[in-house]
């Protein structure tokens, strides 16, 4: 009984479906929908998308030095007391040598236990402390790289840890300018092509889409486990070039 009963709900359902199409078409015409229920394909759907890059070949203008001090002791005040001393040391030796405060910024700052295991008793055991100071000077004078570095080094003596430099440039909207209008002007290289091979005609942009890729900075990395001496001579630092690019994405539309 109950099977038939779920038929027949079946057969109603598809005879008022199909008496409501046929109402549509008598209304709209055969295979149209009505008025309310129409739809439009996205016009950015149609036409030819190409993406172009652009790249500026840039020489830096700022260096940025991540470095810092490590000091250790039985205890946590020993630990600490020797770290301050060294990085106040340091901090003087960056703004003596031109570095402004603004550009220097705390990066990381720690205190943790020293641990070691015991073989015979089978624990781990507390041998010291150790401090740690990490700061993130930028030093827009970038001939003076070398001369900050082995200035830090020596202010800070055996607790110094210079961790990386990278290279950077303070204002590169004018080369981003650069470097979009060369991505433009690729994108619609490659569009014409397009539209010269498929045999139709090349409109107007309908849309378009910019990207800049992320661009990590160079780094020289020196273990944090080895003490950065001070040198006889200038550290020699080469902020040699970099590239700045963009890519954008452009839908042309096809004239017909």
């Amino acid at each position: 009984m109950k099977k038939k009963w779920l038929v027949g709900a079946g057969l109603v359902l598809v005879l008022a479906t199909v008496g409501l199409s046929g109402c549509y078409a008598g209304k709209t015409g055969l295979g149209e929908l009505p008025s309310e229920l129409r739809f439009s394909l996205n016009s950015q759907q149609e036409g030819i998308w190409v993406s172009g890059t652009g790249e500026v070949t840039v020489t830096p203008d700022i260096a940025t030095l991540r470095l810092g001090i490590a000091a250790q002791s039985a205890s946590v005040a020993e630990a600490q007391s020797q770290a301050a001393e060294a990085m106040d040391r340091v901090m003087t030796s960056l703004t003596d040598n031109g570095v402004a405060k603004k550009d220097i910024q705390t990066l990381r700052f720690s205190i943790r236990q020293v641990t070691r295991w015991d073989n015979v008793k089978q624990e781990e055991f507390v041998i010291g402390y150790r401090v740690t100071n990490t700061v993130v000077a930028k030093i827009r004078e970038i001939d003076k790289t070398g001369s900050v570095i082995d200035a830090v080094a020596a202010a800070g003596g055996d607790l110094t840890r210079i961790e990386s430099i990278g290279f950077s440039v303070d204002d590169p909207s004018a080369y981003y300018e650069e470097a979009r209008q060369k991505a433009i002007a690729d994108a619609k290289a490659k569009a014409e092509q397009l539209a010269e091979m498929a045999g139709v005609e090349l409109g107007k942009p309908t849309y378009i889409s910019e990207s800049t890729p992320f661009q990590p900075p160079i780094y020289d990395i020196y273990r944090e486990a080895v003490p950065a001496p001070a040198p006889a001579i200038e550290t020699p630092i080469s902020p040699g070039e970099m590239e700045i690019s963009l890519t954008v994405q452009v839908a042309y539309s096809i004239r017909y």
